[in-house]
């Protein structure tokens, strides 16, 4: 059943990609994808290519797929690990969730970071205190890691 509903999936992103992203099979191995999403304009991270690694579990869609940064960004909700504090990702999964939807939450997470539910209570902290310092940090991280052709750091 997973993989019946994987292909479908796939299928569906092929011919109606989300905007700022993308994702599919790593080789022939349909339960284990690589993903990218484009820094959202305004937003510090606009400009940057953040990679993405997706893997299914085999009883998806009943439980949410693992997905985790694999390039280095600066952000509340995602830990230096590339660990994404989403609760689509975590308790609110449903079965009617599809891939393209949960890229669309990533990417507008990016947008709007929650603050209040953070991985990283340092990086939240600085988002609420100081929004200014925060961007300019932001900026600089994805200069420094997202920018590259090898933005795999």
């Amino acid at each position: 059943m997973a993989q019946k509903r994987i292909s479908t999936e796939l299928r569906d992103l092929q011919r109606d990609p989300p905007s700022n992203c993308s994702a599919g099979p790593v080789g022939d191995d349909l339960f284990n994808w690589g993903g990218c999403i484009f820094g959202p304009e305004d937003t510090p991270f606009h400009g940057g290519m953040f990679k993405l690694s997706i893997h299914f579990p085999v009883d998806y869609p009943f439980r949410a797929p693992h997905i985790k940064f694999v390039t280095k960004i600066y952000h509340p909700n995602i830990n230096s690990s590339g660990l994404i504090c989403l609760d689509i990702l975590k308790d609110k999964w449903s079965p009617a969730l599809t891939i393209s939807k949960v890229l669309l939450s990533i990417c507008s997470l990016l947008s709007d970071p929650n603050p209040d539910d953070p991985f990283v209570p340092d990086i939240a902290n600085l988002y609420k205190r100081d929004r200014v310092a925060y961007e300019e940090n932001a900026r600089m991280w994805t200069m420094e890691y997202a920018m590259t052709d090898e933005n795999s750091n």
